[in-house]
């Protein structure tokens, strides 16, 4: 009898589990019904962040009233597996503090999160779930897809920096002049022998004479002015200078002779009141402060006189000292001095580079091509001049090689650590080594374009895409497209790719495939598949999911 309860007993238990068990798997069965849906639909990858909302919709009907469901999300991508923290649901009659699925049905919305790992821009995001009902486990057979990952578009950004290096200063063509003046007495336009003769103007026919052997020097022409001093009424000292302008040219035909002075031009100033100024500034005289007050007060000429003669004595020591050296004719012939060419300077460094100043040795650098040669010549004009330039321009010259360490050194040792150009190769520095929070806070030091480009990278790296494609717009900078495309603006897009290289290409795929053009995108392709690192990128690319 005992045994025949016992077994009575097992029946239940087993009839009990057969019931609990067929039950649990309806909703296993039934897992179809469930409508899932996902924000974004493809997983993007944003600052090195994956985030998402998961929206699962339960039918009425589904959800047995003491069970519970357990669903973790799971991002599967190549080399791993990401797991995130388990969805938990319950029926109604579950006593715990899950979100209860009413006999009715629920919309219930979850936050999934991973953090960026390679490989994982081919990916998927699925959930794993288990029922748990009336003490028993029962695992889903499969994973139930939500949404395909993850999209990594951002990181084609260009993460280098902006920069440039310091003008050189070299000057191709250096305007000179060979100048001579010849003076007059008081009211007189007559030119005295004695000034022909003078060495002033001796000088200048010897330099004349020079110009014209001299392969690196081009007359361009020449100038004759005239003036009278300033004493005396304005109308006689106009017509003064005036007569002196032509005796003037009448002269200077006599002492160029034979001598290519180019064309020539002459004028009358009138009265001297620039050179006035100038001589005063430079001279001894007692009270110049006070003449020089009177010249920026006072404009009409005859006022100017008036209030310096009224200061007798001084007036006196203008008279012997300032006016007589204000009556007189300028000759002056305008040269372009030919610099170095490149090739010359080329040989120059390999040769004879002690002859080279620093702008000449700066351009040097720069016309070189090669980046080691470039650093070798930097390096000679930090050795022989020390400024900041070339201490600043040899750091630049690293930036380009990509040798970072060796850039830091040669900012570190600029005398003045500041300024536009030092803010900001210190945020690229910085941006270089993924330290974006410093990296901020150089580039708000930056005025210049560098600073405002390398702000749109960051802002790109930070995910502020808006903000990016408004720092960027009308940059030229390779990633002004890239904020384009992340914010959708497609066509702004296209138009500001430049060039035809593999990842111009690949942008313009991109473009292509969100705008579903077959044709622009077999087109792209075609460049971008000759590069094997873009080739290699475009087969895990969810941008062309369409397309495979």
């Amino acid at each position: 009898m005992k045994k025949i309860i016992s077994n009575l007993l097992l029946i239940a238990v087993f009839s009990f589990s057969l019931v609990s068990c067929n039950q649990a798997q309806k909703m296993i069965d039934a897992a179809d019904q469930i409508d899932i849906k996902c924000n974004p639909e493809v997983l993007e990858v944003i600052a090195g962040n994956i985030d998402a909302t998961v929206s699962v919709t339960f039918p009425p009907e589904y959800f047995l009233p003491k069970a519970t469901l357990e669903v973790t999300p799971v991002l599967l991508y190549i080399g791993g597996e990401a797991v995130g923290t388990p969805f938990v649901y319950q029926g109604e009659k579950v006593a715990d503090n899950y979100k209860t699925v009413t006999k009715n049905g629920a919309t219930i919305s979850e936050k999934v999160h991973f953090e960026y790992i390679p490989g994982m821009e081919k990916s998927e995001l699925v959930g794993r779930a288990k029922v748990y009902y009336k003490g028993q486990e029962y695992e889903y057979p499969a994973d139930i897809k939500i949404a395909d990952g993850a999209n990594c578009t951002y990181m084609l950004a260009e993460t280098e920096g902006s920069y440039h290096y310091m003008a050189d200063g070299y000057q191709e063509v250096i305007p000179e002049t060979a100048e001579a003046q010849i003076m007059y007495l008081i009211n007189s336009a007559d030119v005295r022998n004695s000034e022909l003769k003078s060495n002033d103007v001796k000088d200048f026919q010897e330099a004349l004479k020079a110009l014209a052997d001299d392969s690196r020097r081009e007359v361009k022409g020449t100038e004759i002015l005239a003036y009278a001093s300033p004493d005396g009424p304005d109308a006689l000292n106009n017509k003064l200078s005036a007569n002196r302008e032509k005796s003037a040219s009448k002269a200077f035909d006599k002492i160029t002779k034979k001598l290519n002075a180019g064309e020539v031009t002459t004028k009358s100033i009138g009265e001297d009141w620039e050179g006035f100024q100038e001589l005063v500034n430079n001279s001894n005289i007692e009270d110049k402060e006070l003449i020089l007050r009177v010249l920026s007060m006072y404009s009409d000429p005859n006022v100017r006189e008036r209030e310096i003669k009224n200061m007798s004595a001084v007036y006196q020591s203008l008279k012997t000292n300032i006016l007589p050296q204000l009556r007189r004719a300028r000759f002056i012939t305008n040269v372009e001095y030919t610099n170095y060419t490149a090739e010359e300077l080329a040989d120059l460094v390999e040769n004879n580079i002690d002859v080279l100043d620093e702008p000449a040795l700066l351009r040097a650098a720069a016309n070189a091509k090669d980046i080691d040669a470039k650093i070798a010549i930097y390096k000679q004009a930090v050795k022989k001049y020390g400024t900041d330039k070339a201490k600043y321009n040899l750091g630049v010259a690293y930036l380009d090689k990509g040798d970072n360490a060796a850039a830091k050194d040669a900012f570190s040792k600029m005398e003045k650590k500041e300024g536009n150009c030092y803010n900001n190769v210190m945020g690229v520095l910085a941006m270089r080594d993924c330290k974006l929070d410093e990296a901020a806070k150089w580039f708000a030091k930056v005025t210049c374009k560098h600073g405002k480009i390398n702000q749109g990278t960051l802002d790109i790296l930070n995910g502020k895409y808006a903000d990016a494609a408004a720092k960027l717009a009308g940059s030229g900078n390779d990633n002004e497209a890239l904020a384009y495309i992340l914010t959708n603006q497609l066509d702004k897009a296209s138009e500001a790719i430049k060039c035809n290289c593999p990842k111009a290409n690949y942008k313009k795929a991109i473009i292509a495939a969100r705008k579903g053009d077959v044709n622009a995108y077999n087109a792209a392709m075609e460049i971008v598949n000759k590069n094997q690192k873009f080739a290699d990128r475009a087969e895990k690319d969810v941008e062309f999911l369409k397309f495979r």
